[in-house]
């Protein structure tokens, strides 16, 4: 049985607490909102809702409680660590099993850490769910650097994803003392993983990461442009067509502000809670497989507890700036082998993301397998599921976390 190194510093668990004035101006800015008129935007053409965004932040203000949320947070082991000048927080939950192995989770943006909640007990205690007690995972579940609670990120404005990756290479040898380790993400952090995979393959057991994107997808001259300002055909069918162009329209605001001007952008979400909300919440509405109701999958307490660990770590400023960042410092290989990413890798897509002419699972493996971003790595378990949007542990929590030990099981120590 292969087993951890000790840690080589003790670290005392931190529990989360927002301090009462913190939350008391919150308070005060909501109920002080100055807002827009916003006519004509009933059916959300413009954006976010007015008339669905008042009822939100008057529950913000007068109904939500943040320390219920804390409490939750809480129930696990929440620590605040230095490494090599950056301020991580990060949660663990203990494995229930004969050999739990270490498991970093990297969520992305807009998300937090608490993204992770519904598939952290399954991952850590899988009898608890039915599952094989040797499935178990000592789960890691970090903000990323100038996220949520690994605030304030003041030394590293250059942070960025393959940046990160360093960063928690060196909590889990380092600070954590594993030996080895396997890693799992989505969204900006499927890109962290990769990147783990790719430069520090021979420490890690495997990986597992939802769409596998090519770690070059910032780099560029037009890397804010997910079409690569490249027009679309002119011949294409028309319902091929609509879908691209809906998909476009999905991701290309955020991509376009935050790449280029994150700091502009910032000023405004982090001296406005509202601002700041309805920035995360068109996201969270437009990315999740909600068909048309966003509390069918975030409940307002859901939300409302993603948007205050926003706030109450500062983190808006710093999370958006990793665009840029991702783009100002492009990625580059740590080595010119192939596959690039030779760690094994499992891969999850889902339904709702399903690229323009691909409309059934099957459809969906085949394009991935075909297409170039297959030859990039070591991929060893590719799962698609018809259902199922961009958050997607938080969406398919069952699913995913079947998915993950799937691609594990082979590569677990004896």
């Amino acid at each position: 049985m292969e087993q951890s190194q000790p840690t080589r510093s003790a670290i005392e668990p931190t529990p989360i607490h927002v301090p009462d004035e913190v939350l008391a101006d919150l308070r005060r800015r909501l109920l002080a909102t100055k807002w827009p008129l916003d006519a004509g935007n009933q059916d959300g053409y413009y954006g976010v809702r007015r008339s669905y965004l008042e009822e939100l932040v008057a529950y913000w203000a007068d109904g939500f409680d943040w320390r219920a949320a804390e409490r939750a947070i809480n129930g696990y082991q929440n620590y605040r660590v230095d490494v090599a000048g950056v301020p991580v927080h990060f949660l663990r939950r203990p494995g229930v099993g004969p050999n739990p192995v270490p498991l970093i989770l990297s969520h992305g943006w807009p998300w937090t850490f608490w993204h992770w909640s519904k598939v952290i007990d399954r991952l850590a205690d899988p009898a608890a769910f039915g599952g094989d007690p040797a499935d178990a995972f000592e789960v890691i579940v970090p903000s990323l650097p100038g996220f949520g609670f690994s605030t304030p990120l003041t030394a590293h404005p250059d942070m960025n994803f393959w940046k990160m990756a360093d960063v928690w290479h060196e909590l889990m040898t380092g600070v954590l003392g594993h030996r080895r380790y396997a890693a799992a993400g989505c969204d900006v952090g499927a890109l962290v993983t990769g990147q783990l995979g790719h430069k520090y393959a021979d420490e890690l057991y495997a990986i597992h990461i939802g769409s596998a994107l090519k770690l070059t997808l910032f780099n560029g001259d037009l890397g804010w442009n997910i079409s690569g300002g490249q027009s679309l055909p002119g011949d294409l069918p028309k319902e091929i067509r609509a879908r691209a162009i809906a998909l476009q329209k999905r991701f290309a605001v955020h991509l376009a502000a935050q790449m280029l001007e994150p700091s502009t952008l910032a000023y405004g979400l982090a001296d406005s809670p509202v601002g700041m909300l309805a920035w995360l919440l068109g996201r969270w509405d437009s990315w999740s497989d909600n068909h048309g109701d966003v509390e069918s999958v975030f409940s307002r307490d859901d939300l409302l507890t993603h948007a205050t660990i926003y706030w109450a770590g500062n983190a808006i400023d710093t999370s958006v700036r990793t665009y840029a960042n991702n783009n100002r410092y492009p990625w580059t290989p740590v080595h010119e082998r192939w596959p690039v990413v030779e760690a094994p890798t499992g891969i999850t897509f889902v339904g709702y993301e399903n690229p323009a002419g691909v409309t059934t699972t099957e459809q969906r493996l085949r394009s991935f397998l075909d297409g170039d971003r297959a030859a990039w790595y070591h991929h060893v378990n590719v799962t698609a599921h018809d259902h199922g949007g961009h958050f997607i542990p938080w969406e398919i929590p069952a699913e995913w976390t079947d998915d993950l030990r799937r691609t594990l099981r082979p590569y677990r120590p004896a």
